[in-house]
């Protein structure tokens, strides 16, 4: 049986576009995930910083991040982090590959290739 993973991001990101032709030229299958049109649950994102580290899934050098006050930047903690992020879909550091076994956060083709 094949595992069909989940990739999350959005469309125009480039990093995103690379993983999604890395998994096509692999022949591993996936589903697509645009969090900025299906948009991110708080289901999504309890699930997301229970597997990898709210500080990883933070995107802090996003155009996103760069439009937020100073205020919304100050004292983050994983619960503002995650509001954040549910308000901005697009501060989620992208993508986020979720296999059901393991959650990659960000895209390179040699930690694809060794964990896939």
């Amino acid at each position: 049986m094949t595992t069909t993973f989940t990739l999350y991001g959005v469309k125009t990101c480039q990093t995103v576009k690379k993983a999604r032709v890395w998994l096509e030229q692999h022949g591993k299958p996936y589903r697509y995930h645009d969090v900025r049109v299906d948009g991110l649950t708080a289901t999504h994102l309890d699930d997301f910083m229970a597997r990898a580290d709210w500080k990883l899934l933070l995107n802090r050098s996003s155009t996103a991040w760069r439009q937020l006050s100073p205020e919304q930047q100050a004292d983050l903690d994983q619960d503002k982090a995650k509001a954040l992020i549910l308000a901005h879909p697009t501060l989620m550091k992208r993508p986020v590959l979720d296999t059901g076994e393991q959650l990659l956060v960000g895209f390179t083709a040699e930690r694809y290739a060794s964990e896939l």
